[in-house]
C-alpha cells in the first residue's frame, strides 16, 4: 500500500485481473491520455493464451482512438473481438474490414447516453491514465477526457495508471461533468469556450479501485505532418470564404469559435487565419487541442481553447505542462459529452471544419467507408459538428491515389452526412457554396468548383444526361467510377473504356 492506500501492482498483474471476454473501457481520446502499460500487457497475455490454445479476446471501448499500446497492440495480438466507437489502428482496421473482429462506430457525443442507459455493456474493468488518485477516490486524468468520466462512472472494477510523465498540474486545465440522464437535464451552462461547470477530478467510489499501476511514459504522439501544397490551396479557400463572411455581417466582427478535426488541412487553415491581419483574435470549441493550436496561443490570436484531449507532439506536450501558468486559464479539457454536445455547439455558433473521403453531386458525403464498404477509422465526432455548427466546412483533396480516385463522384458510396447537413465543401481545386441553392444548382457548383479536371467533364455529362427530377441521377451509372476503381484501379472513365 502507499499513501493513497490502494494496492500497486505491475502491469502483468493488473492485465492478470481481466478476465476472458471482459468488456474493458480504456482511457484515451486519440493518443493522449491512453493507458499503456496494463494493454501491452494485456495483448502479451493474450498471446500465451492463445500459444496454449486459449481464444481469448477481449471488447474494448475507448473514447475515440487510441494510441498503439491499445488497438494497435491488441490487434496484433488478435485479442480484439469488438470495438466501439472509432479506432484508427491499421491491423484493427484490417481486422474489421475482415470481419474478424465487430465494430460499432458512434457519434462520440452519444456515448456515455448509451453505456448509462445500457445499449453498451457496463465496463467489467476500466484502465485509466491519470496523474493523480486520492485515498477517498478523486481520480485526476492526464491529457485527456473524452469517456472517461462515465467510463469510471459505471465500471465495475478500476484500474488506475498512475503516470509520473505528466504535470498533476492539468487538473487547472480539466473540468469533469457527467450528463445526467432523461427527463432531469437542465440546460448547460456553457455560453462560452472557457465556461467551467465542473470540477477537476472524477469521483470514484474507492472500494472499486483494484489497483494503481505506476508509468512514466509520454504519450508519444508523432509532430504533425507538413503542410503541402494541396493543404495550403485548401487552406487558401477557407480563409478567403470567411473572410467575405465576415466583411459581408455573416460573421460576427468578434468572429466565432473554430472547430478542426486532425491533419495538415485543419492546421494549414488555423495556420492562416492566424497569420491573416485581418481576422480577429479568436476561441476554439474543438475536440483535440493540435500542435498548430499553441504558437496561435502564444502570440495571442487564440484566445482559449475548449477540448476533450490535448493531442500534442511530445516536445510540445512538454511545452504546454512547463507553462501551466500560461495555458492552463486558455485550456478547458471536457467529457465528449460537453465538447461534441448538439446544443452548446449550436449555442455558441461553432465555424466547424472537418474533413471527408468523398462528396458526390447531390451534396452528401463519406467521412468513413472506402467503396461502401471498407471502414477506415469511424465517423467520430465529425456528425456531431455538421449537423449543428452555424457553419459546417468538408475538405478533401480532389484526388487520391495519384489521380486515381475522384473525391467528387455521383453518388457516395456511403453517407455519413447528407445535403441537408452539408453546407461548404472545399477541394483544392475551389469551394462550393451550397446555402440556399436548389439540387440541380448545387450538383452544378459542385462538379464545377470541387471537382479535379480529369475528372470534372465526366461528372458535367452525368448530370446533364441523367433523367429529370429533384434530384438527378442514373440509377444504372451511379457507382460508375467505383465499379471502375474496383475492376480497374482508376476511376478515370477512359483507364476504364481503355482509351
Amino acid at each position: 500500500m502507499s499513501s493513497d492506500g490502494f494496492a500497486r501492482l505491475t502491469a502483468d498483474e493488473a492485465a492478470a485481473l481481466i478476465p476472458d471476454n471482459a468488456f474493458v473501457a480504456f482511457s484515451g481520446f486519440t493518443p493522449a491520455g491512453a493507458a499503456k502499460a496494463v494493454p501491452r500487457a494485456l495483448a502479451e497475455r493474450a498471446e500465451r493464451a492463445h500459444a496454449a490454445g486459449d481464444p481469448m479476446r477481449f471488447r474494448v471501448l475507448a473514447g475515440a482512438s487510441t494510441g498503439d499500446d491499445v488497438d494497435e497492440r491488441l490487434a496484433q495480438a488478435e485479442a480484439i473481438a469488438w470495438r466501439a466507437p472509432y479506432q484508427s489502428s491499421r491491423t484493427l482496421r484490417k481486422q474489421i474490414n475482415a470481419q474478424q473482429a465487430e465494430f460499432v462506430e458512434l457519434h462520440l457525443s452519444n456515448v456515455g447516453q448509451m453505456m448509462a442507459f445500457g445499449f453498451l455493456p457496463r465496463p467489467d474493468v476500466a484502465v485509466v491514465e491519470a496523474t493523480d488518485v486520492t485515498r477517498d477516490g478523486r481520480v485526476y486524468l492526464s491529457t485527456s477526457s473524452g469517456v472517461t468520466p462515465t467510463v469510471l462512472k459505471h465500471a465495475d472494477r478500476v484500474v488506475i495508471e498512475l503516470n509520473r510523465r505528466h504535470t498533476p498540474r492539468l487538473a487547472e486545465m480539466h473540468d469533469v461533468a457527467i450528463l445526467p440522464t432523461p427527463p432531469h437535464r437542465s440546460p448547460i451552462p456553457i455560453h462560452n469556450p472557457l465556461d467551467r461547470i465542473g470540477t477537476p477530478f472524477i469521483a470514484v467510489d474507492p472500494d472499486r479501485i483494484v489497483g494503481v499501476v505506476e508509468t512514466d511514459e509520454a504519450d508519444g504522439l508523432a509532430p504533425a505532418a507538413p503542410m503541402n501544397e494541396v493543404s495550403e490551396r485548401i487552406a487558401g479557400h477557407i480563409v478567403e470564404f470567411l473572410l467575405a463572411e465576415l466583411r459581408a455581417g455573416r460573421i460576427p466582427p468578434q468572429f466565432l469559435p473554430l472547430q478542426a478535426g486532425v491533419g495538415n488541412v485543419a492546421n494549414a487553415v488555423l495556420s492562416g487565419l492566424g497569420s491573416h491581419p485581418d481576422v480577429p483574435p479568436f476561441s476554439m470549441y474543438t475536440e483535440v487541442f493540435q500542435d498548430s493550436q499553441v504558437e496561435l496561443m502564444r502570440s495571442g490570436k487564440l484566445l482559449g481553447a475548449s477540448t476533450s484531449a490535448l493531442a500534442l507532439s511530445d516536445g510540445l506536450m512538454d511545452e504546454v505542462c512547463g507553462d501551466v501558468d500560461f495555458f492552463g486559464e486558455r485550456i478547458v479539457m471536457r467529457p465528449t459529452e460537453f465538447s461534441n454536445n448538439p446544443g452548446v455547439i449550436r449555442r455558441l455558433g461553432v465555424i466547424a471544419i472537418n474533413t471527408v473521403l468523398e462528396m458526390d453531386l447531390v451534396g452528401c458525403a463519406n467521412s468513413t467507408h472506402v467503396c461502401g464498404t471498407q471502414v477506415m477509422n469511424g465517423i467520430g465526432g465529425s456528425g456531431d459538428f455538421v449537423r449543428n455548427s452555424f457553419l459546417s466546412i468538408l475538405v478533401s483533396p480532389s484526388t487520391a491515389k495519384n489521380g486515381a480516385i475522384s473525391a467528387v463522384v455521383p453518388l457516395c458510396s456511403h453517407v455519413d452526412h447528407n445535403e441537408h447537413s452539408v453546407q461548404v465543401l472545399v477541394t483544392e481545386q475551389g469551394l462550393a457554396d451550397l446555402r440556399g441553392l436548389g439540387s440541380i444548382e448545387r450538383s452544378r457548383v459542385i462538379a464545377e468548383r470541387c471537382a479535379h479536371p480529369s475528372y470534372r467533364p465526366y461528372l458535367l455529362e452525368y448530370l446533364e444526361s441523367a433523367p429529370k427530377g429533384h434530384i438527378r441521377q442514373h440509377l444504372d451509372r451511379a457507382f460508375e467510377l467505383h465499379r471502375n476503381l474496383v475492376e480497374h484501379g482508376s476511376m478515370l472513365p477512359e483507364v476504364a473504356s481503355g482509351v
